[in-house]
């Protein structure tokens, strides 16, 4: 149990531990759970019969399966003494879904307003319990205790105890290889650290409006396109009327590069705060993104709901604009929370919200969908614009003829400005291996053919 850490991950075989978030109720979801208990214990004694068995294994094991610390103790204990790796199930009683697990999660545990949350979604519901009859609140309460001492954790906003040595940490992830916690080398599968520039200020910056954009190949630019100069004028005009503003448009039609780029034509005494939200974030989540965009002390006011929403208040008070990328990640509650911060009397800062399916996400918050003041779609690139637009996005497209490359794009790229980006990219590696090559259909052809078979 004290022993060294080894460097070598196993080489034992691991299944999956995703659980699907529509599959019925009992019978799918209690497999699911047999096989994320068999995988974690299967993995806990490999390391035990080496010697190497250490609590932080046990920790990440925890994490990954979503139970408690001590309940992966007490499967390994179990295992053991009788050799048995799944639970004994209990039949005929009523079992929590991952889509009602999810709900609760997102409703901070209140088991009350998940049981009246199935009743109005019994359409949703109904289909998993027979088709018979929803539970009674006491059953759903006994079901909820019984995942509770079954060491379930409900994802909800927790702060961290007892951290441990990142290094150490890598290693044990590397040593268990559960599945989405390493990458193909055994590595970690960890975001490494930005470098610091300590001659530029502008590149120590951690604002994503100076840090540019992902263009895939050098020497590329980006294109003030038609698209870019209709997102700059409704920002202008939605930041100088206080306003709320919806960008949204399907994925790679370049929403967040307009975006940033718009921003960019501020004038630098307008403060912008970019809020960086997870997917499906809890309420606790979503105002520890709020206070870290204004610079605020995130840790110290998650927890203290008053406090902080008194902060992010007095913050809102000035003239600004709040940004949030990836708006479809959040959920109708939280997206209310928003609109109570920017329908405050006092609020001066415009909220800026974008992403891939933003104008169908805010449908289900209609509150806040009442209060945008501009909507502005991002479309893909007319056919008029490509020959264009390419040319100036790269010199590469120089020699290319207009109808080769309406061709390519009718086939392939369909005014996608992203897919344009990855062709550019895979067309520059093709003349940069052979220099001779012409920028025909041919060479378009062999690029396109790397997209796959959905560009």
């Amino acid at each position: 149990m004290t022993a060294e850490l080894s460097s070598s991950p196993l080489s034992l075989p691991v299944a999956s531990l995703s659980v699907g978030a529509e599959r019925p109720m009992v019978a799918s979801r209690g497999r699911d759970r047999v096989l994320v208990r068999q995988v974690v214990v299967r993995r806990l004694l490999a390391l035990d019969e080496t010697g190497t068995l250490q609590t932080v294994h046990v920790r990440i094991a925890a994490q990954s399966a979503g139970v408690n610390v001590r309940t992966v103790w007490r499967w390994l204990a179990v295992a053991k003494e009788s050799g048995r790796l799944e639970p004994v199930a209990r039949r005929g009683a009523f079992m929590l879904t991952d889509v009602l697990r999810a709900r609760l999660g997102e409703l901070g545990g209140n088991v009350k307003a998940l049981h009246r949350w199935m009743a109005e979604h019994a359409e949703q519901v109904l289909p998993a319990v027979g088709r018979d009859r929803l539970p009674s609140l006491s059953t759903l309460h006994h079901a909820v205790n019984r995942e509770r001492r079954a060491g379930r954790v409900l994802d909800l906003a927790r702060p961290g105890y007892a951290r441990v040595d990142p290094a150490a940490y890598d290693r044990a992830l590397a040593e268990l290889a559960l599945p989405g916690t390493v990458d193909e080398a055994g590595q970690a599968a960890v975001d490494p650290a930005p470098k610091r520039d300590e001659d530029s200020a502008e590149k120590a910056s951690p604002s994503p409006f100076t840090a540019g954009v992902r263009l895939y190949v050098p020497g590329a630019h980006v294109v003030s396109t038609l698209q870019l100069g209709e997102v700059a004028e409704s920002l202008a005009h939605t930041i100088a009327a206080r306003g709320t503003v919806c960008v949204y448009g399907d994925p790679g039609h370049g929403k967040t590069v307009a975006l940033y780029q718009a921003l960019r034509l501020l004038p630098r005494r307008v403060p912008v705060h970019f809020a960086q939200v997870a997917v499906k974030p809890a309420l606790p989540q979503l105002r520890a993104a709020l206070l870290t965009a204004f610079g605020l002390p995130a840790t110290a006011l998650t927890n203290r709901t008053d406090a902080a929403d008194r902060a992010l208040l007095q913050e809102f008070q000035a003239p600004g604009v709040l940004v949030i990328d990836d708006v479809q990640r959040i959920a109708a509650p939280e997206l209310d929370y928003l609109r109570l911060l920017v329908d405050a009397p006092t609020t001066q800062t415009s909220l800026v919200l974008c992403g891939a399916g933003a104008e169908r996400t805010l449908t289900r918050a209609p509150a806040l969908a009442s209060r945008v003041l501009t909507w502005q779609q991002v479309s893909r690139l007319d056919t008029s614009q490509i020959p264009t637009v390419l040319r100036l996005f790269h010199p590469l497209w120089d020699p290319a003829t207009d109808a080769d490359l309406l061709h390519a794009d009718a086939t392939w790229a369909r005014g996608n400005f992203r897919t344009w980006a990855k062709i550019t990219s895979h067309a520059y590696a093709a003349l940069a291996r052979h220099p001779e090559t012409a920028v025909d259909r041919a060479l378009l052809s062999r690029a396109c053919s790397r997209l796959g078979p959905t560009p």
